[in-house]
């Protein structure tokens, strides 16, 4: 109960903070050089979803994503080369993990980072357009509460796992249709046939899903996230779970918030399982001496604010830290996808 209430509290309080002191919060953030070959460009856009009607609009308004884009300037010839999607966190941004994005953009990926409005803190369209986090979402997170009402926080899993995985699964899809159908720019550099989905928490959540859903997924990395879609129902105040091998590589990356937890927290009873009888192709990987949101790159933007976030200092160097985390996923990925095609 405390825990909750400290949750709720801090929640709020960052809010707050955002408003009132941005630049003490924020001081000048640069993101860490990237150490591939290739030059790195960006792009933006939005796509409108006409299957979805927005469910957080009265407007009945279709669900409109945004997506932003990390990949190689300086493309050869044809080269296409790996598309890798990103969900961030519950309260995160499209570029909640710039420094692991351009990381990869420079050594020959495409990175596509999904927006999900009303879930991220703040999200642009490409028209200027600012979509902010819902209330109602903000207030889910904070009541959410696995140990005293599983069957509230099944309720709020499938809602926000319909909502991210959605949202992802329109993302690949569009861009794999402009990518065939010979748009130029950004969609040019796509192989469709070399695709990887991660995240960080409860992104990192839904990219966990997406191969339960779709079968052109090669990889997944997770940054601190349970399997949330695998919790199928709740009996006698347990979550049940899918009965089915999780089928393609993944990566799980902990920090010191969770790693010790894992064994007591439901929500992370699949990601426990894996500990002891982990197949060779499911890696986890516990990165000590820092917590959540060091993960991100919170860590380069605001020192202050993830320190309190995270009750504490680093033990380590911050920018050392993050290093550590976007090698890791650079070396699973390069595994994965980099042998399935043209590199």
């Amino acid at each position: 109960m405390k825990r909750r209430a400290f949750r709720r509290f801090g929640l709020t309080l960052v809010l707050i903070l955002l408003v009132a002191t941005p630049f003490v919060l924020f001081p000048p953030y640069h993101p860490l050089p990237a150490t591939g070959p290739h030059a790195v460009a960006t792009a933006r856009h939005t796509y409108t979803d006409e299957s979805r009607v927005e469910q957080f609009s009265d407007e009945k308004e279709n669900r409109r994503v945004n997506v932003t884009f990390w990949y190689p300037k300086d493309r050869s010839g044809k080269e296409t080369y790996p598309l890798i999607v990103f969900s961030h966190g519950g309260l995160g941004t499209e570029t909640s993990n710039e420094s692991l994005f351009l990381e990869l953009a420079s050594h020959g990926y495409v990175v596509a980072s999904i927006g999900h409005p009303y879930h991220a803190l703040w999200t642009r369209g490409e028209d200027g357009r600012i979509t902010f986090v819902s209330r109602e979402y903000f207030n889910e997170l904070q009541r959410e509460d696995a140990k005293t009402d599983k069957r509230q926080s099944y309720r709020y899993y499938q809602k926000w796992m319909a909502t991210r995985t959605g949202d992802i699964n329109f993302v690949i899809d569009t861009i794999l249709a402009k990518a065939a159908g010979g748009a130029g720019g950004v969609y040019a550099l796509v192989d469709g046939a070399r695709i990887g989905v991660m995240g960080h928490s409860l992104g990192g959540s839904a990219a966990l899903a997406m191969p339960r859903q779709r079968a052109d997924i090669a990889a997944v990395v997770a940054l601190e996230a349970p399997f949330l879609y695998d919790i199928v129902g709740v009996e006698d105040d347990e979550f049940v779970w899918l009965d089915a091998v999780y089928p393609l590589p993944v990566l799980n990356i902990y920090s010191d918030s969770s790693w010790s937890h894992l064994a007591e927290w439901s929500q992370y009873a699949r990601n426990h399982e894996l500990l002891a009888s982990a197949p060779p192709t499911a890696v986890s990987l516990h990165l000590p001496g820092a917590g959540h949101f060091s993960l991100t790159d919170l860590a380069l933007v605001s020192p202050l604010l993830t320190r309190f976030l995270e009750g504490g200092p680093a033990k380590h160097d911050r920018e050392e830290y993050l290093r550590t985390v976007n090698q890791a996923c650079l070396q699973f990925f390069d595994r994965y996808l980099k042998d399935k095609g043209n590199s």
